[in-house]
């Protein structure tokens, strides 16, 4: 149902080593890549993420409520994956563990705001 989705920037070149990193750890590569916008995934994969200065040339701003959830193999890759992000410019937004029972998850926030998490599911 859902093919990416799609987040805004005011430093394209600050946001693309953010999502190199992060999308590198889930093995997947830029799909699209122009000045403006570039989308990470695999045509007809997964959802990708794609990042992109505003369309209409005003500053991107950060969506109260809204969150990007990447889904994890196992607890591990979720840790490698809050590390990457802070270690390229990602802030905390709740360090990994577990939110409750079969559900663990680590959230944080892109350079320009935007929230994340990465989590795992083994409830069944």
């Amino acid at each position: 149902m859902i093919g990416y989705v799609t987040l805004g920037t005011n430093d394209l070149a600050r946001g693309v080593k953010f999502y190199d990193a992060v999308c590198g750890e889930f093995g997947v590569k830029r799909m699209m890549d122009d000045d403006t916008f570039i989308a990470w995934g695999e045509p007809g994969g997964a959802p990708g993420v794609g990042l992109t200065k505003p369309f209409d040339g005003n500053p991107a701003t950060v969506g109260n409520g809204v969150m990007v959830a990447l889904e994890a193999k196992d607890e591990a890759q979720v840790q490698r994956v809050y590390e990457i992000a802070l270690a390229n410019g990602g802030t905390c937004e709740g360090p990994p563990g577990e939110r409750f029972p079969g559900f663990y998850a680590a959230y944080f926030r892109d350079p320009d705001g935007n929230k994340l998490n990465a989590y795992v599911m083994s409830m069944g």
